[in-house]
């Protein structure tokens, strides 16, 4: 199954970062995976949490322009080459992985990589196909 991330965009001026963070917080929102992305005149935030239709809701009320995007999940040990056998694998299926970044797991031995592939569907099959663990509780 695939999980639920926000993309919030940011214009590139002092505090608009610490504005979305504060209206998470003060909606009782726990951030669990977060990246961003900037150009010269905006940014783009893109967030894991623990309610996503509250946070759509918080930001969108104060003129956040958000979208939700469709993302796989992946539990991996937390040792070298680990990524790397993820990889290789999504690489010899031929899914494109426009981005990826990482989480912090409660559990010290597993790593979470949040993971945006061109094909969803493809890349969920292949981690059903290959027994590989989808993160469930970000």
């Amino acid at each position: 199954m695939a999980t639920k991330q926000i993309s919030v965009f940011l214009e590139n001026i002092s505090g608009r970062l610490a504005d979305v963070t504060r209206i998470l917080a003060t909606q009782g929102i726990n951030l669990r995976a977060l990246t961003i992305a900037d150009t010269a005149d905006f940014g783009i935030l893109r967030i894991i949490v623990d309610n996503t239709d509250h946070a759509v809701s918080a930001l969108t009320k104060e003129g956040f322009t958000v979208r939700l995007t469709d993302v796989v999940a992946l539990e991996i040990s937390d040792a070298p080459g680990a990524l790397a056998e993820v990889m290789e694998l999504f690489r010899t299926k031929g899914v494109n992985i426009e981005y990826l970044y990482s989480s912090l797991e409660k559990n010290s031995s597993k790593a979470a990589i949040i993971l945006k592939v061109e094909n969803l569907q493809h890349g969920l099959k292949i981690v059903q196909d290959n027994h590989l663990s989808l993160v469930d509780h970000l």
